[in-house]
């Protein structure tokens, strides 16, 4: 799959205008962001990417907002050389070490983590994945069963399985990203994680003790209800991939429908992760 790399160019905007038009292209379907020194970059599966609504989103933009933008086509064979030269390792809350193949190993860490991303997205280094992960070194998950949707790399089936869960599902839509948990799994000797490749319809109809979704506000909204009939009585789901304010007010008012109560958030540079419980779980 190709990706395509949208560099902004940003001049005069206040932080928040920023931070509501990158929740509008993530609404599109761009998938990570990273700050550069004029502006950012944006990532989307080419076959996604609309330009036509990039425009418009351009158009709704107050006029001391000036931007403009390049486009550039990322082919799978360049995209080892694109991440390569951008990843450093980093340090999730102190506890978990995540690297790639060719970084030196700290086992003096208590979980490390190995990742060879290729094109799918999910180092650690987005937002939204570190505070899942700080979410996920705190849970309970020893001996439960864990659900990654969205799973990109695989980092949070790998830290789940690392961290003592007995049964861990992992799922992503793309075909790159499956074939790279594959072989992250390999990398980090976890082999009983089990991936599928698909969308909520890849969901397996069993229960799970705690279910992370990390991917964007309208597959989220989307897919809710196919959690809640997943999620065991009294389970915890995590979500992010969204900003906090509407976005998280959205969220919330749907999962209520549900029986998924709000419990705690975790926000960085208005990026949100968001912990829910099941508190009316439907009989089957």
């Amino acid at each position: 799959m190709d990706y395509s790399e949208l560099t902004f160019c940003c001049i005069g905007e206040e932080e928040w205008q920023r931070d509501l038009f990158i929740n509008d292209l993530a609404a599109l379907g761009f998938e990570t962001f990273e700050d550069t020194a004029s502006g950012f970059k944006a990532y989307i599966a080419s076959a996604s990417l609309d330009i036509v609504a990039v425009e418009n989103v351009l158009l709704t933009l107050p006029e001391n907002f000036q931007v403009s933008y390049t486009i550039r086509q990322i082919g799978p064979e360049n995209w080892n050389a694109v991440w390569e030269s951008n990843f450093e390792p980093i340090v999730i809350d102190k506890r978990c070490y995540v690297r790639a193949t060719f970084h030196e190993a700290k086992p003096d860490f208590p979980y490390e983590i190995i990742i060879d991303p290729k094109m799918a997205f999910g180092t650690g280094h987005h937002q939204t994945t570190s505070l899942m992960m700080e979410y996920l070194l705190d849970a309970p998950v020893a001996g439960a069963s864990l659900l990654d949707m969205g799973c990109g790399t695989g980092i949070l089936a790998i830290l789940a399985a690392k961290l003592g869960a007995k049964e861990v599902m992992a799922i992503d839509y793309d075909p790159v990203c499956y074939d790279s948990v594959k072989e992250n799994i390999e990398l980090n000797q976890v082999s009983f994680v089990k991936v599928r490749c698909g969308s909520k319809e890849a969901i397996p109809q069993d229960e799970y003790d705690f279910i992370f979704a990390n991917i964007n506000r309208n597959i989220l909204l989307d897919q809710l209800a196919d959690y809640s009939e997943v999620l065991k009585p009294d389970g915890q789901l995590f979500l992010s991939g969204f900003y906090d304010g509407d976005d998280l007010k959205q969220l919330v008012e749907t999962a209520n429908t549900l029986g998924l109560v709000f419990s705690d958030k975790k926000v960085k540079d208005n990026w949100v992760a968001a912990r829910f419980k099941q508190t009316n779980k439907r009989q089957k």
